[in-house]
């Protein structure tokens, strides 16, 4: 089975496209909380379901712009941190290995003040 992805500068250029052309007159869109990646790959399935949400969102009259905000779904995440040490011709000559947790903002920053929300998601462990 092949694995399909799509690359992030696709992912955000497919989500500014659906807004600026679905609806009865031009939305922006701004894609957040991916501004520290450079490169990644995301799922296609996933993907696609998140362009109709954003159909879905573009299609009221009510809304001029879009977001879509991308954010942990587990506010809790292990990172490993990497400490090197470079020598003066730019070479790494020492590295320590470390571990910190990050905690993430949940959804609810997000929409608390939001008046109707509907959850999509699968359960945690089943997507």
């Amino acid at each position: 089975m092949k694995l399909m992805h799509t690359k992030l500068p696709e992912f955000i250029r497919k989500m500014k496209k659906i807004a600026a052309t679905l609806g009865s007159e031009y939305k922006e869109c701004d894609v957040v909380g991916l501004e520290n990646l450079k490169t990644a790959k995301m799922q296609s399935n996933r993907t696609g379901r998140i362009e109709r949400a954003v159909e879905d969102i573009v299609k009221h009259d009510d809304v001029h712009k879009v977001e879509v905000a991308v954010i942990p779904r587990i506010p809790e995440s292990m990172h490993s941190c990497i400490i090197r040490g470079f020598d003066k011709d730019g070479k790494p000559v020492h590295a320590i290995l470390e571990t910190i947790n990050i905690l993430h903002p949940t959804e609810d920053v997000l929409i608390h003040d939001c008046p109707d929300v509907i959850d999509r998601r699968p359960s945690i462990g089943k997507h």
